[in-house]
């Protein structure tokens, strides 16, 4: 297990080794020659309300080359490493470790977890805007004309001692932080239902003592009104429309297996357990689409799996989303998305966490279309209904 693996997640993909890296200052500096993007032609070109996608390639931790890929659906075209072109005045370009990517409004966010910055760029041109200091910040959501962005708050460092992590307020109209809000030990993904934000708290770094609580911080008052016990090292959380949230436990690498739970948020009650291992959750409709690559200590082995939950029933009715056996080609699946209107599934692979991944499409019954080499430990993608503009 590599260094980018060991820091992901405190676990399987944070102690493989090497526990503490130094974050390195810049990739490019000035006077050095822009990579240039290149263009791969994967399908047939296409319309609709979604125009494209954004991919964020994590990129090993420490070498400092978090990268931006584009896919344009109307040319059926994948742009790789598209930013340092569009940005050539940003030296250090997206910095080290892609943590996250969404769209609000006209600008893309991108988490850049060990350069402890908010990216803020133009979507329509993916031009920068801003850069917004977050200490070892992690995941982002958004309500009502504030980003919240979730930060282990101190180094990136496994310390049993390591502190209370928190939940930054950000204006996106003035892209300055607000407040800050107390949560768990290194928290991770959140979900918004109602008036409340839901963040779930690993402890990651406080190995082997995990936390097992998601923080429930009231949005009116931003402050946080209870803890709700739910597993050990938690992840990932999203919201159905029946006012649920699931939310994922990492276990412990060991015994404690990963699960996924589901808390009702009128109650702030854990109402079941799915027992379900999951390394993320993808809602598309009425289903949750959830892949799986479970590392264990004992076997020193990742078992990988594919599901798909219905959040009508509370069941899990697919044990494999990918039909036509070309789920052995992955070697580590390690991003999913599924286009809101084509119902087309994305499978990112990181490989071996140093060379350039891949992106893998499906159609919504589970076979392959199309698959093209994307940058560094391809991880999370976000859906644009705006077609990027030619950079000029």
């Amino acid at each position: 297990m590599n260094s980018k693996q060991s820091i992901r997640n405190i676990g399987v993909r944070y102690l493989g080794g090497l526990l503490v890296m130094a974050c390195l200052a810049s990739c490019r500096s000035e006077g050095d020659d822009i990579i240039p993007s290149t263009e791969t032609p994967v399908t047939e070109g296409e319309t609709g309300e979604v125009r494209g996608f954004f991919l964020l390639n994590e990129g090993n931790m420490g070498s400092n080359k978090a990268s931006l890929d584009y896919f344009d659906y109307e040319s059926g075209t994948y742009h790789k490493n598209i930013f340092a072109e569009r940005n050539p005045g940003v030296v250090n370009e997206l910095g080290d470790v892609g943590n996250d990517i969404q769209i609000y409004g006209n600008k893309l966010y991108a988490v850049i977890n060990c350069s402890h910055l908010l990216e803020v760029m133009d979507v329509n041109t993916g031009r920068h805007i801003d850069a917004i200091p977050i200490p070892n910040c992690r995941y982002i959501v958004f309500d009502k004309g504030y980003a919240y962005v979730s930060s282990y708050a101190g180094p990136v460092l496994i310390d049993p001692n390591a502190r209370l992590g928190y939940v930054a307020k950000i204006d996106t109209a003035t892209l300055k932080v607000l407040d800050t809000c107390i949560v768990g030990y290194q928290p991770e993904e959140m979900a918004i239902a109602g008036n409340k934000l839901y963040v779930a708290n690993s402890g990651g770094y406080r190995v082997p003592n995990y936390d097992n609580t998601v923080s429930v911080i009231d949005l009116e008052t931003f402050k946080e009104v209870r803890k709700i016990v739910v597993g050990l090292n938690l992840h990932r959380m999203k919201p159905d429309r029946f006012g649920n949230i699931y939310v994922t436990s990492r276990g412990d690498y060991k015994s404690i297996h990963s699960n996924t739970y589901i808390i009702n948020t009128k109650t702030d009650m854990v109402t079941r357990s799915l027992n379900l291992p999951a390394s993320e959750l993808c809602p598309a409709g009425d289903s949750i689409y959830v892949y799986c690559a479970e590392w264990s200590h004992i076997t020193s082995t990742n078992a990988v799996s594919y599901a798909i939950i219905n959040t009508l029933t509370q069941t899990v009715v697919s044990r494999s989303f990918i039909t036509d056996g070309t789920e052995k080609e992955i070697a580590i699946p390690y991003g999913l998305a599924v286009n809101p209107e084509t119902r087309e599934i994305f499978v990112t692979d990181a490989k071996d966490y140093v060379n350039p991944g891949t992106l893998y499409c499906f159609t919504p019954d589970g076979r392959k279309k199309w698959e093209v080499t994307t940058g560094d430990i391809p991880a999370h993608i976000v859906f644009t209904s705006r077609k990027l503009t030619v950079n000029n």
